[in-house]
């Protein structure tokens, strides 16, 4: 992996072009067939929970997701992190080291400043690695920011260091904020290439109970789900 000052020196004076949830290289879909299903470990106030009636209906129902872990949610839950680590159905990606906005100017997303610079970049998607990497058995191939905001320079730096950044084309429970069924109405309407967002650090929210409605249907017509790994291409040989 390059090293702090690599990066740096090389995004230098970069003036980042464009902000927010859909920037050039982040990839909102996948190309192939099936529903990637991906769920966001947050950590810090009110995140570092775990949803394991969530974790429970995905075994129950062999369905393959990848898992995005905030180095903050990983401190709280090292024992957890290595038991969904060691789930075969479970991919352990990137969800940043301090949750912020992934920027190389500090602009901010819901009242989180981004991270400063390109230093502050690498920070952000290299320091969880080891960990990630410890708990996963293999290193991180996706990053997703805190608050899904990033600028076209934090990508650039993100897949300089071996790592996709991925969003979203269905939100599926607006930072587990929604109710069950809106839940429902929004998981239920994806299709292949589709990469849904959702939460598992927030048990008692209506996450896991609308998945338990709209998965078992989705099955039942046909609906295929992915991780990650089987559906987008990685970066190859970034360094």
């Amino acid at each position: 992996m390059p090293s702090r000052q690599d990066i740096v020196d090389r995004f230098a004076g970069r003036v980042p072009s464009t902000f927010g949830l859909e920037v050039p290289g982040v990839a909102l879909r996948h190309p192939g067939e099936g529903v990637a299903l991906t769920f966001d470990l947050c950590g810090g106030p009110q995140g570092e929970k775990f949803d394991h009636d969530l974790w429970k209906l995905l075994q129950e129902l062999a369905i393959p997701s990848t898992f995005f872990v905030n180095s903050r949610w990983l401190k709280a839950n090292p024992t957890l992190a290595r038991e969904l680590g060691a789930d075969p159905l479970i991919e352990i990606a990137n969800h940043g080291h301090e949750h912020r906005p992934l920027t190389v100017d500090g602009r901010a997303a819901y009242g989180i400043a981004g991270t400063r610079d390109a230093g502050a970049a690498y920070d952000e998607v290299a320091a969880p690695v080891p960990a990630l990497t410890d708990a996963a058995g293999a290193a991180p191939l996706w990053f997703r920011s805190g608050t899904a905001h990033c600028d076209d320079v934090g990508v650039a730096i993100a897949e300089a260091l071996g790592q996709v950044v991925v969003n979203f084309s269905i939100n599926g429970d607006a930072g587990a904020t929604f109710s069950a069924q809106q839940v429902v109405i929004e998981v239920d309407r994806a299709g292949d290439g589709d990469i849904v967002i959702a939460h598992a650090n927030r048990p008692g929210s209506g996450t896991a109970g609308g998945m338990a409605l709209a998965l078992p249907a989705m099955l039942e017509r046909g609906v295929t789900f992915v991780q990650l790994a089987d559906a987008l291409p990685s970066v190859r040989n970034p360094y």
